[in-house]
């Protein structure tokens, strides 16, 4: 017990707020203000990808539709984004294939389809 901290006479057994004891002069202990509390809050503009997450978890929902909000986003832009390039490409492959068939078929026909092609047009003005 001799290798004990000497406990100062002046010292106290001083009870903090969040119930722990201290050995402490009440004097030297910081002043409680009872005042308001004045609260410095700074909002931002959440970035794009997280607002159905700060949504979500505002509205109090859980952590189901945050996780969902994560995983679910990019997976749905994803998708959408290889659906569009899929109908771009079929687009594109179906006006290439109309351009490869009006090339054969104007090559190969005979002259018989090149005038009956003309009596056409001109019966169309005539009427």
């Amino acid at each position: 017990m001799n290798n004990l901290p000497e406990l100062p006479a002046h010292a106290n057994v001083v009870r903090l707020p969040d119930g722990t004891h201290v050995y402490a002069d009440p004097a030297t202990l910081p002043a409680a203000y009872a005042g308001p509390q004045v609260v410095h809050q700074h909002i931002h503009q959440a970035p794009p990808d997280r607002t159905v997450q700060r949504i979500a978890l505002g509205s109090g929902v859980g952590a189901g539709a945050v996780a969902a909000g994560v995983y679910f986003g990019p997976l749905l832009i994803a998708a959408l984004t290889a659906i569009a390039a899929n109908i771009a490409f079929l687009a594109f492959l179906a006006l290439v294939l109309g351009w490869a068939v009006h090339t054969v078929v104007k090559s190969v026909g005979s002259p018989h389809g090149t005038q009956a092609v003309k009596n056409v047009r001109k019966a169309r003005r005539r009427g």
